[in-house]
């Protein structure tokens, strides 16, 4: 995402931070990324598929999402993994 693309007609940038506000507090309140989204709850949904856990999203301008930690355009390609390695069958 290009800050200065224009946006979707409808979307707006969402910042996104850390629902536990105390743990934000402690981190100086980062900016952990800026998605773009028609509502509040369709961009908490994106950062939770980006992989952020309790995102709390909030508006920002395009002047305030050049401060975000990193932008998904940004992110290197991830692949979730199991979470166990899968066994070929059970020997005995």
């Amino acid at each position: 995402m290009s800050t200065t693309a224009t946006l979707k007609p409808g979307n707006q940038l969402w910042g996104i931070y850390y629902t536990d506000r105390e743990y934000a507090r402690e981190m100086g309140d980062p900016l952990r990324t800026v998605v773009e989204a028609p509502t509040k709850l369709a961009a908490e949904e994106t950062a939770t598929r980006l992989g952020f856990n309790d995102p709390w999203a909030h508006p920002v301008t395009a002047e305030q999402a050049q401060q975000a930690h990193w932008l998904p355009e940004n992110r290197p390609a991830h692949r979730q993994g199991l979470a166990h390695k899968p066994t070929r069958g059970v020997r005995v």
